[in-house]
């Protein structure tokens, strides 16, 4: 029977063990996931809050800040969101079961004990404030070492270029040394925490040990109430112990969730008014009525009670000295900014009376600075259009000249270009962004100096491309080569003073004016190589 009972209970404490195994298990492993999970959806809830703020926005923030935000602070937050709410229900129950056991051993013991509890809270928030404060200058910095680093290599190529390797190794260098000495203000105070704590909780012992020492002489504790109680105090301690090393845990996870709400509480500048429309058979007709805009409130006027018509199917040429406003101006029509004063309308409608999808999808942006995706052509130019089908892709290339550059590509339409298009020339970027708009289809047009930065033979075949593209729709030039815009019937010159003269070519060089003075200034820069070669 003994050995029965013994082979009994054997059993059953293998079975114990092995749901204990399973149970832990399942906790870790389910625990971990479902942090990892709350990690994944704030980082999709901040990435989808990055594609509702404004270009005003974005104007003040360096790209690294912003990815740090969505990498390293949200890291810590698995670890955090799963072992936390655990450890604290279990270390809380622990501690107040220890002081329950404690009290009922020897209550002026106990009491001694919590004398120390006061000293331990105001060390430990003292420390706890500081770490939170090296916690928050860690994270700032470790976005701009990410920030440099982003900068550097995206701008490889002039690096080399200008051979100032050494240059962005001291930048880095830099950023990377405050990065550390954020580190080590974390490390000292984290060392002064545990040590403390440490500290304190020996002398906790000491005094428990002192003081049941002096009790058992005065005959007011007996030695077997000592010893148990010295063991309980284990207990009590070590929920202290264990709360007070969650401290950078729990720290680190703060800063990261304080750093994610700061950008989720900024409210995106340009939204949807109650009452926005959706856009139906737009003919294209914009209006500027008396426009004032400025990028801040204390900042001057970059236009000012300006006023301008354009009919569906009118291509406007805008062209004027740099920071006159040209491309600020033409910001205003799909909303990138809104106006300081006046309104612009689409076909008589405020814009800011249209939702904004709506508004978007029917106005197309050509600029200077070609944006592709990593990827294939294919996928590039199906960006403009993401339904489109491939014939309507191949299509949208043939009339922007871009068919036949494709095809000589390694793989065609699935040729991958790189980063940015880094294996494509200029004049083939551009080629591409104007078949993406051919594939948008959308009635108003802007070309902000789209072939200024191309070759002679390059800017030609983008010039065609851009002409097809403009045909029966309303198109706003930004023009920086006046050459491309001889043929234009409408052209604004833009001043600081708003629009000062207007005509086709030849009514403006008969004024003998400021576009004139631009025209004839041109010119004379662009055969000044070939007639010093001549000579």
């Amino acid at each position: 029977n003994a050995l029965d009972e013994i082979y009994r209970t054997g059993t059953l404490m293998l079975v114990l063990i092995l749901i204990h195994t399973a149970c832990n298990f399942y906790v870790d492993y389910r625990g971990h996931a479902m942090g990892a999970r709350m990690e994944s959806d704030m980082r999709s809830e901040l990435f989808d809050h990055y594609q509702k703020l404004s270009f005003r926005f974005y104007d003040e923030q360096r790209t690294g800040q912003l990815m740090s935000r969505i990498t390293n602070d949200l890291f810590s937050l698995a670890e955090f969101y799963h072992h936390a709410p655990e450890d604290y229900l279990i270390y809380t129950v622990k501690f107040i079961g220890a002081f329950v056991v404690l009290i009922n051993i020897n209550i002026p013991l106990t009491v001694a004990v919590f004398l120390f509890l006061p000293v331990l809270a105001v060390f430990s928030l003292y420390f706890t404030k500081k770490l939170n404060v090296a916690f928050k200058r860690s994270r700032e910095h470790i976005g701009d070492v990410n920030a440099q680093v982003e900068d550097t290599l995206a701008g490889i190529r002039v690096v080399k270029s200008f051979t100032n390797e050494g240059t962005e190794k001291k930048k880095f260098a830099h950023e990377n040394n405050r990065f550390l000495e954020s580190r080590n203000s974390i490390y000292k105070n984290e060392s002064f925490i545990y040590q403390g704590v440490g500290l304190i909780t020996q002398l906790i012992t000491v005094t428990v040990i002192v003081f049941g020492g002096v009790s058992i002489t005065n005959a007011s504790l007996d030695l077997a109430d000592l010893i148990t109680f010295l063991l309980y105090i284990g207990n009590f301690i070590e929920p202290i112990q264990k709360l007070t090393h969650m401290t950078e845990q729990f720290q680190e996870g703060l800063t990261g969730f304080e750093r994610f709400m700061e950008i989720l509480e900024v409210e995106p500048e340009i939204q949807d008014s109650a009452n926005a429309i959706e856009l139906k058979n737009v003919q294209g007709n914009v209006e500027f009525r008396n426009v004032g805009f400025r990028y801040r409130d204390d900042h001057a006027h970059v236009l000012k009670n300006l006023s301008l018509q354009g009919k569906a199917g009118e291509i406007i040429a805008l062209v004027g000295s740099s920071g006159v406003g040209k491309t600020t101006l033409c910001s205003l029509i799909p909303r990138f900014y809104d106006v300081s004063e006046g309104e612009v309308l689409l076909d008589g409608i405020d814009v800011r009376d249209i939702k904004l999808r709506s508004l978007r999808r029917n106005v197309g942006v050509v600029q200077q600075d070609v944006y592709l995706f990593a990827g294939t052509v294919f996928e590039n130019i199906r960006y403009g259009k993401s339904d489109a089908s491939e014939a309507e892709i191949i299509a949208a290339a043939q009339k922007a000249n871009a068919h036949d550059f494709i095809l000589s590509l390694p793989n065609g339409y699935h040729t991958d270009i790189g980063q940015r298009g880094v294996k494509l020339s200029g004049g083939q970027k551009q080629r591409l962004s104007i078949a993406r708009v051919f594939l948008k289809d959308p009635p108003v047009l802007i070309f902000d100096e789209a072939t200024s930065s191309l070759d002679n033979e390059s800017e030609r075949v983008v010039q065609d491309s851009l002409e097809a593209l403009a045909k029966n729709r309303t198109t706003f030039v930004i023009a920086h080569r006046l050459s491309t815009i001889r043929n234009a019937k409408r052209i604004l010159v833009l001043t600081e003073r708003g629009i000062d003269e207007e005509g086709s070519h030849d009514e403006l060089m008969a004024l003998n004016s400021i576009y004139a003075r631009l025209y004839n200034m041109q010119f004379e820069h662009a055969f000044a190589p070939e007639i010093d070669q001549r000579l």
